[in-house]
C-alpha cells in the first residue's frame, strides 16, 4: 500500500473512550488550524463505528470554529434513530470545551430500488466529430479568429 494512504487511514482511526464517544488526533499540515476534511472523515468513522450493515448515503456538515492541531478532538455520537432500514446519526466534535463542527448522517440498509436515470444515448466519440474549424470560416469570414459568438449566431 502506498505510503501516503497508510498514513491517511491511520490518520482516520479513531480511539474509543466509551459507547458513543471517540477521540481523533490531528497532524500538522503546514496551516494554522486542522484541516477540514480531516474532521469531517473522523466524524463519519465515528458514526460508521456505531452502525451494522448499513452504508452512508447522505450527509450534512457544519464547520463552526477553528480546530487546534496540537490538541485532540473528542467525537460524540448521538444514535438518533435505527429503523427498518435507516438509522440517522449526530456527531459533534469537540476541542478545548468548545464545538468545533457537527454533523448528521443518515445510513441505509442496502436494497435495490426503482431506476429513474434513463441511458445515454450513443454518441460520437471526440475524434469522430467534424472540424468546426470549417464551419468558422464559412459563416463568421468577418470574425478573425471565428470566434463561438459569431459562430452561434449562424448556427442557432
Amino acid at each position: 500500500m502506498d505510503q501516503r494512504i497508510a498514513d491517511l487511514l491511520a490518520l482516520l482511526e479513531l480511539e474509543t473512550l466509551e459507547v458513543n464517544l471517540f477521540r481523533g488526533e490531528s497532524r500538522d499540515i503546514g496551516s494554522p488550524q486542522v484541516f477540514g476534511g480531516q474532521v469531517l472523515g473522523q466524524a463519519l468513522n465515528a458514526a460508521s463505528r456505531t452502525v451494522s450493515g448499513r452504508m452512508v448515503h447522505s450527509l450534512h456538515a457544519y464547520f463552526l470554529r477553528r480546530g487546534d492541531f496540537k490538541a485532540p478532538i473528542i467525537y460524540q455520537v448521538d444514535r438518533s434513530r435505527d429503523g427498518h432500514s435507516f438509522s440517522n446519526r449526530r456527531v459533534v466534535a469537540i476541542q478545548h470545551g468548545e464545538q468545533i463542527f457537527n454533523m448528521t448522517c443518515s445510513f441505509q440498509v442496502a436494497e435495490s430500488g426503482l431506476e429513474h436515470q434513463v441511458s445515454m444515448p450513443r454518441v460520437p466519440a471526440p475524434e469522430e466529430l467534424a472540424d468546426t474549424s470549417r464551419w468558422r470560416r464559412i459563416f463568421s469570414p468577418d470574425c478573425p479568429s471565428g470566434c463561438d459568438v459569431c459562430l452561434r449566431r449562424h448556427v442557432v
